[in-house]
């Protein structure tokens, strides 16, 4: 099984990884690994404005596919259950979705709670104003260039949307409603 995660910032996209990780034994992909990778092979600054652009280059560069193509492929080689985090664009799904086995979950939440979130987290990524975390979302949201994010659709074609606005406990509660589904 390949579980693709999308969703909105601080929705709890690597709340659900954890759980799939540590109670379903799933080996995690990260997408935001393998750009920042990227990134310091440019020896440029760690950042999301410098995370989107690479990972828009590597798109243009490469296809609109290409982060979670290396990704899936990365996770075939290895075999087992796979959840590949975070899918941002539709021709990401778009390829996902030829793959065995495979389905998306979308996390989201309100604005404030996310905000919340990811300042308690507090990584190097995460020190912005709330202004400068909804103008990320709005420019992350949509756009009309398949190499750049487009979180609205990527939610809009998840097979299983969470609303993330309660506990932890909560979350993982709906996650493992969805896996016995999946008959996993």
């Amino acid at each position: 099984m390949i579980i693709g995660i999308t969703g909105t910032l601080g929705a709890g996209k690597g709340t659900i990884v954890e759980y799939l990780v540590k109670n379903k034994g799933f080996k995690h992909y990260s997408a935001r690994d393998f750009i920042a990778g990227e990134v310091k092979k440019r020896g440029l600054p760690l950042n999301r404005d410098t995370l989107t652009g690479v990972a828009n280059d590597l798109r243009e560069k490469h296809s609109p596919e290409y982060v979670i193509e290396q990704l899936f492929y990365k996770a075939q080689k290895n075999g087992g259950n796979a959840v590949i985090e975070s899918v941002r664009t539709p021709g990401e799904v778009e390829f996902l979705r030829k793959q065995k086995d495979f389905r998306l979950f979308a996390v989201d939440a309100d604005p404030e709670i996310r905000y919340k979130r990811i300042v308690q987290r507090g990584s190097e990524t995460d020190r912005v104003s709330f202004e400068t975390f909804m103008a990320n979302e709005k420019r992350e949201m949509t756009s009309d260039d398949p190499n750049k994010q487009n979180l609205s659709k990527c939610i809009e074609m998840a097979d299983f949307v969470f609303y993330n606005n309660g506990t932890v406990e909560d979350l993982y509660t709906e996650v493992e409603k969805v896996l016995k589904q999946l008959g996993l």
